[in-house]
């Protein structure tokens, strides 16, 4: 089989010269069309549950809520490998980890289809959220707003109704985090001495408080449950009737009186939510939005998006000033590919020299040049046409393999060039040289890079994180060689029959 490839490569040769040289410079020029990342995904598919409860305590959100959610809905859901799970005060956090390989978009549905069973738990929750699936390296970008001129619940206002909404219809963008945030809240300051002569309990203040509003979030109130509007006939039409809160400021709300009481809820200010953490900005408080990603979106696109996405809000957000450098992965990447570009420059250049000065021959260093890019070009368009992205682990299993491929030229085009420069008998012409050495070589050859690739056969069995790392290196060091092994057979005894000299000659060195 190899003689047959040989035999084709030397009838082909201008062919797969031409071939060579196209592949080369196609694969330079669109060189920056290869979708770059920073690292693979190296974790398990993952379905994350988190399920809101107000006012219960760890304890509680764990025996009412975490507990028959894990127990009695998700513990049977197929290919599921472990679960792990949290239950914090009014929160519960429920982590499904599934076996690698698995398809993320079915086990979701699967998932999805369980929790529609969620309302047989105790009527003590919200419904469980099914948040949405993020990169092993989830952020993205972090963006810091501040103003001198707006006040930060005014801030947070607008990075939550304007800003979010906005990024988070980038593609790519699987969720877009909002850090010191303050919640605009109207509050009731209650003076204990002032309830205590009314007889007024708190849990009194709370219900008035809540009722007056047009929903609630706590379940036990009647505000919790809004009705409808309806409608009133006339004898041409049917007008429906809608309500209009009068309450909009502090000073409303402080004129509501106490269920059953003669006394009015008192003082009532805009403030915010007790705050757990906040944001620096600069060397002030503001407000930070974490962007996250997709498993499947590249660090780059969804970087220039979502920055395309506040150079169009910044008309309306003149007096905001944001930031986009706190922390910004593209800025890395990009950096990494440019000094990587360099790198493979000087580096080609310094290998052409040091095979120069080795062979003190210019043909052999062209042909050893010529196949060893040819071989790294068909790695690029493997990558390219998979739509593989670019990452470290991926450039290391290449330039592992970068080793074996200029050995490989190196050992086939030495071993010609030394048959065709001896004396040979009557008769015995070039292509026949070409053939029986270069099959001589492949023979061996071949069956050293079996052995190389077994080698890395052990990567593809390690699990966790790190097993998903040496697969990107192992995959594409085989593919790197497999690339080395075809070239070799169709290229370089090609390059040899059209560079070498034909003629016996003395070898120099």
């Amino acid at each position: 089989m190899s003689r047959l490839l040989i035999r084709s490569s030397l009838r082909l040769r201008f062919l797969f010269l031409v071939t060579a040289v196209a592949l080369i410079t196609v694969g330079f020029a669109k060189r920056g069309d290869l979708p770059t990342d920073l690292l693979p995904e190296f974790s398990p598919p993952t379905v994350q549950i988190q399920t809101e409860a107000l006012g219960l305590s760890a304890a509680e959100v764990e025996q009412l809520i975490t507990v028959p959610l894990e127990a009695d809905l998700l513990n049977g859901v197929a290919w599921l490998d472990r679960i792990r799970s949290e239950s914090i005060p009014s929160l519960s956090s429920i982590e499904l980890i599934f076996q690698p390989g698995t398809d993320l978009m079915e086990v979701r549905q699967m998932v999805q289809e369980k929790l529609t069973q969620a309302h047989g738990l105790p009527n003590v929750s919200k419904a469980p959220t099914m948040l949405q699936p993020v990169s092993s390296t989830s952020r993205v970008l972090k963006i810091g707003l501040r103003s001198d001129e707006l006040s930060l619940i005014d801030l947070s206002v607008l990075a939550r109704w304007n800003v979010r909404p906005r990024l988070m219809g980038v593609p790519g963008v699987a969720n877009v985090s909002i850090w010191g945030q303050r919640k605009r809240q109207l509050q009731v300051h209650v003076d204990p001495d002032r309830i205590k002569e009314a007889d007024v309990s708190l849990r009194d203040v709370v219900a008035t408080t809540g009722n007056a509003l047009w929903v609630s979030p706590l379940s036990f109130l009647d505000a919790a449950y809004p009705g409808t509007g309806g409608f009133i006939d006339t004898p041409n039409q049917r007008l429906g009737v809608r309500h209009v809160l009068p309450i909009v400021s502090p000073e409303g709300l402080s004129k509501v009186a106490i269920e059953g009481k003669d006394l009015h809820l008192g003082e009532v200010v805009e403030s915010h939510q007790p705050l757990i953490g906040d944001a620096i900005v600069g060397n002030d408080s503001g407000i930070m939005l974490v962007v996250e990603k997709f498993p499947w979106a590249n660090t780059l696109e969804v970087t220039q998006d979502v920055e395309k996405a506040l150079a169009d809000l910044r008309p309306g957000l003149k007096d905001i000033e944001i930031d986009t450098e706190i922390f910004r992965p593209a800025s890395f990447i990009e950096d990494a590919v440019d000094n990587l570009n360099t790198a493979v420059t000087i580096g080609i250049v310094l290998a052409a020299i040091t095979l120069f000065l080795f062979f003190l021959d210019w043909r052999m260093t062209l042909i050893v040049v010529i196949s060893t890019a040819t071989s790294l070009m068909v790695v690029w368009f493997v990558l390219f046409l998979t739509g593989t992205r670019l990452d470290i682990l991926v450039l290391a299993g290449i330039l592992t393999a970068a080793g074996v491929i200029v050995h490989d030229v190196v050992l086939d085009t030495r071993t010609v060039r030394w048959y065709l420069s001896a004396e040979r008998p009557e008769g015995r012409s070039v292509w026949a040289i070409i053939i029986e050495t270069a099959t001589r070589m492949r023979s061996a050859m071949a069956s050293a890079t079996l052995v190389v690739l077994l080698l890395v056969l052990p990567f593809f069995f390690v699990p966790g994180a790190l097993g998903a790392f040496l697969d990107s290196v192992g995959l594409y060091y085989a593919i790197a060689v497999i690339a080395s092994l075809v070239v070799a057979l169709l290229l370089t005894p090609a390059l040899c029959l059209l560079i070498l000299p034909k003629e016996p000659h003395e070898i120099r060195l």
